[in-house]
């Protein structure tokens, strides 16, 4: 999937820092030095050269030495193996401080302070009251839609809409989720309760180290009658008072593995949380001394009283067993991979959770990757699986002429599934799971048997394009967007004579969004991502100034109007019978006094995390640039933006 160059999702560096070099997994060595020497042995190998999807090292130095020591001791603790936390600690400083500016390669900010926040209190913090309008997780409602059937707006009222208020956010922050006159939103190793209607900060929780969406719940665990539920990069859940911060528990490690992380959203439904795993494993993997691959996905149950586990159920079935011996000695294994990098759907009718995998990591074959899964509730027991794209077996550092003697034989193309399924209603007692693959392709499966039903080609595909983060449906349509944003790359680095992606020529790149028949995968509309001017972004991939419109947040949808974003920073309304672009916003031809004190906010791309519709006013964060590494604002900070009706 996305490896773990940018998040997917969970913690604010999984989606940031990438690949590092191999060296020290096998057994623990001594590191000495300085962090400029153990950035030059541990770390440079990959990120001077930004190779694969790891960020150039001016990237890393946007973060702050908290995200870097996050990553080292979370999603990239194979590549720090055998570093002490002084040496940890080194590396942040290194990276983080004026010095790595002159003395450091890579250029970038230089690892300028982050912009300091200060938060505008609420003067008063009513009880947590639901409402009609109320957006609930990354998915809006358990099915996965993406859907307001409230939205507290009408259609004739959308060209209307202009920016209330703003909020800056440390990069690598959640989708919104709002009930009543709350806001959650995660990211960078804290928790924001707001207000969604003036943006002023209710409660903050720090030392959280997550970017899945919190999960708000009724629960009378909680004194206030409210729980919010987060999965940390720990692989670690817990669960606060929402209208407090405090935690009420902690859950047991739900996967030892140490390449494992939760960049999914947990889900809630009846007494149980669900929760996906994933894995940085696929970076970890390329190191010929690393004994690749033995991660599995799994979706893991826990009690919503005290976050006891349940059961753990894992998407791979075929057992683990050695595959071959690589040239420095090392027996690789599998199965491996399928990792789960999205929320997974309930179904409560059957109940069901469906979840969407991702590709394999060894050539061990399986048919638990590339999958859409059905998971008994109750039982944690598999009802079925269906594969779509068989032998999809990659890992990093294995494309564009280079090799290492992990690289699976043979080599995939990196198709698996990056969004979350959708349960859709067809009638007469029947639903269909409709899913969005990397591939460019969308598919629908019968729920009860997994039988595949349709499937319809939206976009070119590879690794990072097609069905990127995911996708949205009202009762009438399903709306696919496209992002194939490395060929959009390739096409702007091939005629320079740079290195390009090597994305697979078979199609073109296809940016833009695609309304479907659910029932039937029958294509009604198409709308090519527009090419609006954008102000020059930063990026370690392509020449600044250089604007590229891939289409793959995921979108939302009230009645009558689709909300969609694209990497080069717009933000777009568009006619759910037709495709006509109803509403358009530049994020970045300005910038924003935000609430919590920054004068002057940038914005960026608009990647990753999908809109959120709620009480009469749309969400959504702009500056995410993901493992593409295009569309950052260059301060390391993203901004929340709210927009209403004339901005009242």
């Amino acid at each position: 999937m996305k490896a773990w160059t940018l998040a997917a999702l969970g913690g604010a560096v999984v989606m940031t820092l990438g690949v590092l070099a191999s060296a020290g997994l096998a057994q623990p060595q001594a590191a000495g030095g300085g962090g400029q020497a153990l950035f030059s042995t541990k770390c440079a190998t990959c990120h001077d050269m930004g190779l694969d999807r790891a960020p150039e090292t001016a990237a890393l130095r946007r973060l702050t030495a908290a995200n870097i020591l996050t990553a080292l001791n979370g999603v990239m603790a194979p590549q720090a193996y055998g570093l002490s936390d002084a040496d940890k600690q080194a590396i942040a400083t290194f990276l983080t401080t004026p010095a790595a500016a002159a003395g450091g390669r890579g250029g970038g900010r230089g690892g300028a302070p982050a912009v300091q926040t200060v938060d505008t209190s609420c003067t008063s913090n009513p009880a947590i009251t639901p409402g009609k309008s109320d957006w609930i997780g990354a998915g809006g409602v358990a099915t996965g839609h993406r859907y307001q059937a409230n939205p507290g707006i009408r259609p004739a009222d959308v060209p209307k809409l202009k920016v209330k208020w703003a909020f800056s956010l440390v990069q690598g922050n959640s989708q919104p989720t709002v009930i009543g006159d709350w806001m959650w939103i995660s990211g960078s190793g804290r928790i924001y309760a707001l207000d969604p209607k003036t943006g002023c900060v209710r409660w903050r929780a720090e030392g959280i180290a997550a970017r899945n969406t919190p999960a708000p719940v009724r629960s009378t665990v909680s004194p206030s009658g409210w729980m919010l539920v987060i999965g940390e990069r720990s692989r670690v859940i817990k669960a606060l008072d929402a209208a407090s911060g405090r935690q009420l528990w902690a859950s047991a490690v739900i996967e030892e593995h140490r390449s494992a992380g939760i960049t999914g959203s947990p889900i809630i439904a009846g007494d149980k949380v669900f929760v996906p795993t994933t894995s940085g494993e696929e970076s970890a993997g390329a190191a010929e001394n690393y004994a690749c691959c033995n991660f599995r996905g799994s979706l893991v149950a826990l009690s919503l009283t005290d976050g006891k586990i349940l059961w753990k159920t894992p998407v791979i079935t075929e057992p683990l067993r050695p595959i071959r011996t690589n040239r420095a000695g090392v027996t690789l294994q599998g199965p491996a991979g399928a990792a789960i990098w999205s929320q997974p759907t309930v179904d409560l009718k059957r109940g069901l959770v469906y979840v969407a995998t991702g590709d394999s990591y060894t050539e061990a074959p399986t048919k638990g990757a590339d999958a859409i899964v059905a998971i008994e509730m109750a039982t944690g027991h598999i009802r079925w699986s269906t594969q779509v794209t068989e032998n999809d077996n990659y890992i990093v550092n294995c494309n564009r002429g280079r090799t290492t003697d992990n690289c699976p034989k043979p080599l995939g193309p990196d198709y698996d599934f990056g969004a979350s399924p959708i349960l859709f209603d067809i009638g007469g007692g029947k639903s269909v799971v409709l899913s969005g693959q990397k591939s460019g392709m969308t598919y629908g499966m019968d729920a009860d048997t997994g039988r595949l039903l349709w499937s319809q080609r939206v976009g070119g595909g590879g690794a990072l394009g097609g069905v990127e983060w995911g996708m949205s449906a009202d009762g009438t349509r399903l709306y696919a967007t496209n992002s194939d944003i490395l060929r959009l790359q390739d096409d702007i680095l091939r005629p320079l004579g740079q290195n390009v992606f090597a994305e697979q020529p078979s199609q073109e790149a296809k940016p833009g969004i695609t309304a479907l028949n659910p029932k039937t995968g029958r294509i009604l509309w198409h709308v090519d991502a527009p090419k609006d001017p954008c102000r020059p972004l930063t990026s370690s991939r392509v020449p600044r100034g250089a604007c590229i419109n891939a289409q793959s947040a995921a979108p939302a949808v009230m009645p009558g109007v689709v909300f969609s974003g694209t990497s080069d920073g717009w933000f777009r309304a568009y006619d759910a019978g037709t495709g006509r672009i109803v509403w358009k916003f530049s994020t970045t031809a300005q910038t924003y006094a935000t609430t919590n004190g920054v004068p002057a906010q940038p914005g960026g791309g608009v990647d990753g995390n999908g809109p959120t519709i709620a009480a009469g006013m749309v969400f959504v964060t702009s500056g995410f640039d993901g493992s593409a590494t295009y569309g950052s604002t260059g301060t390391g900070m993203n901004v929340l933006l709210a927009f209403s009706v004339d901005g009242k």
